[in-house]
């Protein structure tokens, strides 16, 4: 056959400028789609083979093969496929975005045969991505009973078809680099690209490089696998060490210790994919170094990498979670770099979600320390669902640990044996948030629970105070913050009708405060300052003012302790006086007192020293 000129059937130019310059995200993809190109193709001739064992003539030691030549600046893929004919390279390399696997997949589902191949390759697109680094691609090519044919295109719109002297099945592509493409000759560039994307095919990739024998000094040339093929998450798990587990998280998460949790299995029926997921036990060297908010899981088409920026595998709560996930079914788009959002992806995120939430119950019910030291390192991440995924959050609550009054300092409890111990009268959870336990534990706000035998969660991680109220209940009981809002029992009419002047003298005298009140909850204390349900705790005002945050001014209200000795002596000084210095003195005090008392900075420090020294000295 002599040399032939045809045009491409479809806006080549158009569309190859959108498939080098847009579609893709990395130039380096363009060896992962001609690797997986070479894989499908091998995959189908054994499936062909199934019923035509002549098509196979005696070729079944499969492998896809690169070869670099820097003084060509060519780089060549070849594999021992089905190969094609002269009619299949128009079809399939004459139109952009043909999908001659789409067309295999349906011809084998109508065969209903037994070990269907489950292709890789998708979109027929991914041939075009030679043209990112190559300015002339050449595809000789040969199919079982077929001529070979030669295929050839510098990609402006025009291609050419001629013979080969190919005598073997299969293809081989040849891309004629670039200038600035030429890093893709380099061994360790070749090797580096292959190992991220297809470490885990199935077939073997092998490198073909020019070795000098030491003795003879005579160059040869040397055939080298540079992938492992061993894809963990597709054997049996019976088949599999606890070592092997452990060697396989520490190559993707670049944590040296081992993992607390080992989460594989296969999701079959409506969805079907494979996860290998691993729950660390101390926080890997990429989460402390990286803060990034995002969930990211390894994505695998049938063992060929696709990426681990698809952050809706799971929730971002869960980015501890380190692992892969293996489907052929998930919604890529055209380049295989974006998952799309659709109704399968939400099953597997919600069942990625529930085998995660399900293993660290177990593993806080089987074995509570390594819990407890999961626990240390991540609970700041997960309760970041409190506040995200409302279907989850009672799972998550059961999963978290609190220090308490009835704790020694360092002994954790959760929401579960605090609603167990709880008397049969009491109706809220009740929980305190601070900075650190020494600094609430004997804070004024407990005094009345501790007097009456309640125990009051200590909520000390800085998250605590935003996310609890998003929880508002657990197991049908509602959560009370003991600093925030009213409290039972609070039944003090005729001691109101006392105080009833001074306490709107003292309103009128201190800024910022929204009300002055009598309260039962004081035991020991003079006086504490009260916020409404929904406002932050005054130790996360402090440190979002630390870190250059706009707090609005806080009104609160400030309680009273009609039996203590200071209120009373007040009280009676301005019944004695309303315009005794004294009185505003000790006014000031009992609200400054208050502010400190709850965790917050003093306005006027210099004041309340003077304001101290006075009483002091009188």
């Amino acid at each position: 056959m002599a040399e032939e000129t045809m045009q491409f059937k479809t806006e080549l130019e158009q569309l190859l400028h959108l498939i080098t310059h847009s579609l893709y995200s990395h130039r380096e993809v363009f060896l992962r789609e001609l690797i997986s190109n070479a894989a499908d193709a091998i995959d189908k001739v054994r499936f062909e083979g199934l019923n035509n064992e002549e098509i196979l003539e005696g070729h079944s030691d499969w492998k896809i093969t690169l070869k670099a030549d820097e003084e060509a600046k060519t780089l060549t893929i070849s594999d021992n496929g089905i190969g094609m004919s002269r009619e299949q390279v128009i079809e399939n390399l004459g139109t952009i975005a043909h999908s001659g696997t789409k067309a295999f997949l349906a011809k084998a589902k109508e065969a209903d045969l037994e070990n269907n191949p489950e292709l890789i390759g998708q979109f027929g697109v991914g041939f075009y991505a030679s043209f990112m680094v190559a300015d002339d691609v050449t595809v000789v090519t040969k199919a079982h009973g077929a001529d070979a044919v030669k295929w050839e295109s510098n990609g402006t719109g025009e291609f050419t078809l001629s013979d080969a002297d190919k005598t073997e099945r299969g293809t081989e592509i040849t891309l004629h680099l670039k200038e600035d493409a030429t890093e893709y000759l380099n061994e360790w560039t070749i090797k580096s690209t292959v190992k991220k994307f297809s470490d885990f095919l199935e077939h073997p990739v092998v490198l073909l490089t020019t070795k000098k024998d030491e003795e003879t000094e005579v160059e040869e040339e040397v055939e080298e696998q540079i992938n492992s093929q061993k894809a963990i998450w597709l054997r049996p798990k019976s088949e599999i060490t606890d070592e092997e587990y452990g060697e396989f998280y520490k190559h993707i998460s670049h944590d040296t210790n081992s993992p607390a949790e080992t989460i594989h299995y296969n999701a079959e029926g409506a969805i079907e994919f494979k996860a290998l997921l691993f729950i660390p036990e101390h926080k890997p060297f990429d989460m402390m170094m990286n803060n990034d908010p995002k969930s990211h899981l390894n994505l695998y088409v049938q063992r060929v990498f696709i990426g681990n920026d698809f952050e809706n595998l799971l929730p971002g709560y869960l980015r501890f979670v380190k692992g892969v996930v293996d489907s052929s079914d998930l919604p890529l788009n055209v380049s295989r770099e974006i998952l799309q959002e659709n109704p399968m992806l939400d099953k597997i995120r919600k069942n990625l979600t529930s085998r995660v939430l399900k293993t660290l119950a177990n593993l806080k019910k089987t074995d509570y320390k390594e819990f407890e030291i999961f626990h240390e390192n991540f609970s700041t991440i997960l309760k970041e669902g409190l506040q995200s995924d409302w279907e989850n959050k009672e799972k998550i609550a059961d999963l978290l640990l609190f220090e308490s009054t009835n704790k020694e300092a360092g002994e954790k409890t959760c929401f579960a044996d605090y609603v167990e111990n709880m008397s049969d009268d009491q109706e809220e959870i009740l929980y305190l948030a601070g900075e650190n336990r020494a600094s609430i534990e004997n804070s004024p706000y407990l005094e009345k629970f501790k007097a009456d035998g309640k125990e009051v969660l200590l909520m000390i991680d800085p998250i605590d105070d935003f996310v609890i109220p998003q929880l508002m209940e657990y197991k049908g009981k509602k959560l009370k913050a003991v600093n925030k809002g009213d409290i039972d029992g609070d039944d003090l009419k005729e001691e109101e009708k006392e105080f009833e002047g001074y306490i709107g003298y003292a309103k009128d005298l201190l800024n910022g405060v929204k009300e002055v009140k009598l309260t039962s909850r004081l035991k020991d204390s003079a006086a504490v300052l009260v916020g409404d349900e929904m406002s932050m705790s005054p130790h996360i005002e402090e440190m979002m003012r630390r870190m250059g945050q706009d707090v609005p001014p806080r009104e609160s209200v400030l309680e009273l302790n009609p039996e203590h000795t200071v209120v009373k002596k007040v009280q009676a000084l301005y019944n004695a006086n309303e315009k005794d210095p004294k009185v505003e003195t000790l006014t000031k005090l009992l609200h400054d007192q208050a502010v400190i008392a709850s965790g917050a900075k003093l306005d006027d420090p210099a004041g309340f020293a003077a304001r101290l020294n006075e009483v002091l000295a009188d």
